[in-house]
């Protein structure tokens, strides 16, 4: 496992931090290097590639946080999480395999740690109202309730089927290439993109009857 020892620490900190104010559509793909070779640099001990392997794939990272996150601030946060484990792991990486693919595993397991934290803070919040109050007077709570902006169509789908959907739509994945992201079977990605499109689909006839 790499470390980001104090030689490095500022570096690497600057690097994931590029996040901070930039539009996503600003970002361009460098496609200077192939994603092995940045990996290789890496191990080797040139930490100054890993700012390339950030440059490549923040664009990527940040619009998929903010498809399932729904806010900025919850995707920068699982995105800088998601490029320090990608660093401290990168031994871990199988050659053989694609990077882009690993690194987006490990971006949807921190989305859905997000949702989880997210989760625990309403239900203590209903329970400490609930204590406050003797009595629940509104229907169960969550952020979407909150704020009637976020009443889009993505947020009607479950965070496996907007991912699903983000993936194919936006990225191209096919069943197979979401599958590993989700760390589920191509069966099952098949199921959630199946799920999100009808969804989709069904809310957009609504909207025109």
């Amino acid at each position: 496992m790499l470390t980001t020892g104090r030689v490095c620490y500022h570096f690497f900190r600057d690097c994931i931090n590029t996040f901070c104010g930039t539009s996503v559509i600003e970002v361009k793909e460098s496609s200077s290097m192939n994603d092995n070779q940045l990996v290789r640099e890496c191990l080797r001990g040139d930490v100054e590639e890993f700012r390339k392997i950030v440059e490549k794939y923040r664009g990527k990272a940040m619009a998929m946080a903010l498809n399932i996150l729904g806010n900025k601030e919850d995707a920068e946060d699982a995105c800088q999480e998601t490029f320090l484990q990608t660093y401290r792991n990168l031994d871990r990486f199988d050659i053989g395999k694609s990077f882009s693919n690993w690194l987006l595993s490990i971006l949807y397991k921190r989305c859905m740690d997000q949702l989880r934290k997210r989760r625990r803070f309403f239900v203590f919040y209903k329970k400490a109202k609930h204590e406050a109050e003797g009595v629940i007077r509104s229907p169960a709570l969550n952020p979407s309730t909150q704020n009637p902006h976020l009443h889009t169509l993505l947020e009607r789908l479950s965070p496996k089927e907007r991912s699903s959907i983000y993936l194919w739509a936006s990225e191209g994945y096919t069943s197979k290439e979401i599958a590993e992201v989700l760390k589920c079977s191509p069966n099952t990605a098949r199921i959630h993109l199946h799920k999100a499109r009808k969804k989709i689909k069904s809310l957009l006839e609504k909207e025109n009857a």
